[in-house]
């Protein structure tokens, strides 16, 4: 791309155009820093955009000269500091079309995100930030809107960065891809400690990085330290984003406002204490990440839950399965039995207002494809080999069958066409025929799944192993066209006759530098759920 990393910014024109400055009016007590002077680089933790609209986008930085402070603050001082941002036509900025200045404050960590707008559709542009009187100047980052009238759009699809346990080398690769956008599903971080060394990182870390996160300025380290990537940073720098969370932006397998089952020293039954700690983490995502404001948690509530229209071609469900589900049953984990617990018609994944906002929204969305952002596997999926009976993950749409149910037969009963979904998680690449009835070899094919592996968590994969070789045994998941466990990421091609999706895998991330190449490439014909490998 050659994406500059410096430059001067000249007097912007357009000032004053349709933007929406999110930290404004009341956000801060804090008084303005009259004359900023950074111990370092302020834009260390990068550039990125987000949520493409055919009018605008999200742009977002945070200023961190110290972005590894033990406070959380990032070297910064509890005082407002003026951003100016600009977006233009060229790299070089010789056209800018909108600009402004933006307050970064001290309660949302001094992150800024400017909703832009007047913008033309289906175009990229260039983006860049600088704090004033000052010779700090951020990347630039390049971002598109949404089309109005499209004949094809491409998105790539990820999930699952545990830092400390593998390189980001496929975000370099990602980076380098021709895309219109990027759809992230869940565990951008991961609570857990990243040791002495950082796992492969081989780098000394302060104690506090070492144990689980708790606290707000526990979560931005995490963030910081993440997004101190290169690789990373490329990839935001490169593409809008669409981000969702899952379970590490908080603790393992959380579910609502329950924590997670198995101890670790938090309080399990405390509610309150649980609720904090969500506050926390949720304000340290939001600070970190392209959001919009209706997407900036009140505390330990927040709809990330939305839905983006990409022309005629796609209308793009973002889900949030974390938020409002059901507590998992039978303790939990991966077992035989506990037929009746997981199939209560009463228990949630998506609860009643997102599950009833989503069948609304497929039935009327009238594009080509309708493509769910999902994180936790929807298909049956049984570690059993014996195929008269099952064994299935709790935490994922196994432990939910009867909210499954609805939602699949939602789809069927609403005549929904053409529907994909996109699911992170699992660590590992699946292509499944989502029925209504998975017991079924003569079931109705509803909308086919296309689960994505991990971008470094579980570290070196191999194209089959054990786990997938239980799932892939003849008779045991028939729905299953295909495993890998792989790292890596999906690349999705949408026409209105075809979608495709091609597995980019990456052979190892335990060291950088590894090459990419496609592993499988499948296709969904328009009118024609299921998947047929290419």
């Amino acid at each position: 791309m050659g994406l500059t990393r410096r430059g001067l910014l000249g007097r912007a024109a357009g000032a004053g155009a349709a933007t929406l400055g999110l930290h404004a009016a009341g956000l801060s007590s804090r008084g303005a820093w009259a004359a900023p002077r950074f111990a370092d680089d302020p834009f260390q933790l990068g550039v990125a955009s987000g949520d493409p609209l055919p009018n605008g986008v999200v742009l977002w930085t945070r200023l961190a000269p110290d972005p590894l402070a033990v406070d959380g603050r990032g070297g910064m001082p509890a005082a407002t500091v003026e951003v100016e941002w600009q977006v233009a036509e060229d790299e070089s900025f010789g056209g800018v079309v909108r600009s402004g200045v933006a307050p970064a404050v001290p309660e949302l960590g001094h992150s800024v995100h400017v909703e832009v707008a007047g913008l033309e559709p289906g175009r990229d542009y260039f983006y860049r930030f600088r704090v004033p009187s000052t010779d700090a100047v951020s990347p630039v980052g390049r971002t598109r809107t949404a089309p109005t009238d499209a004949s094809e759009l491409r998105l790539a699809f990820a999930s699952c960065q545990c830092w400390y346990e593998g390189f980001y080398t496929a975000y370099r690769h990602l980076a380098a891809e021709d895309l219109d956008l990027v759809v992230h599903l869940g565990d951008y971080i991961y609570e857990y400690g990243v040791g002495a060394t950082g796992g492969v990182r081989g780098l000394s870390l302060d104690a506090s990085y070492q144990r689980e996160t708790r606290t707000l300025a526990e979560y931005r380290n995490r963030h910081a330290l993440y997004r101190l990537d290169p690789d990373l940073q490329a990839a935001h720098q490169a593409f809008p984003w669409v981000l969702t969370w899952d379970d590490h932006e908080v603790e393992n397998n959380w579910a609502g406002d329950v924590a997670q089952i198995d101890s670790d020293g938090f309080p399990d039954d405390d509610v309150p204490a649980f609720r904090s700690r969500k506050a926390g983490a949720f304000q340290a995502y939001y600070e970190h990440l392209p959001l919009r404001l209706p997407q900036k948690p009140d505390g330990a509530d927040c709809r990330l839950y939305r839905r983006l229209r990409f022309a005629d071609l796609l209308e793009l469900h973002v889900l949030d399965t974390r938020s409002y589900r059901d507590d998992q049953v039978c303790g939990d984990g991966t077992q035989f039995g506990c037929e009746a617990e997981r199939s209560d018609p009463s228990r949630t994944m998506l609860g009643p207002a997102q599950e009833g906002w989503l069948l609304d929204g497929v039935r009327r969305a009238g594009a080509a494809w309708n493509v769910l952002a999902n994180q936790t596997l929807i298909a049956q999926a049984d570690h059993d080999t014996n195929p008269a009976t099952h064994t299935v993950g709790l935490d994922m749409w196994d432990g939910y069958t009867a909210a499954r149910d609805r939602l699949l037969t939602g789809l069927y009963d609403r005549g929904v066409d053409n529907c994909v979904v996109l699911t992170g998680d699992i660590h590992r690449s699946v292509v499944a025929d989502l029925k209504l009835d998975f017991d079924d070899e003569n079931s109705p094919v509803v909308a086919t799944e296309f689960a994505g592996t991990s971008i470094s968590s579980g570290g070196d994969g191999t194209p089959m192993d054990t786990f997938g070789f239980n799932w892939m045994t003849p008779g045991v998941n028939p729905h299953f066209k295909w495993h890998n466990s792989q790292r890596g990421y999906t690349v999705v091609g949408l026409t209105p006759t075809e979608l495709r999706a091609d597995y980019r895998v990456v052979p190892y991330v335990t060291t950088p530098g590894s090459s990419v190449e496609t592993a499988a490439s499948f296709a969904v014909e328009a009118g024609r759920p299921g998947a047929h490998q290419l």
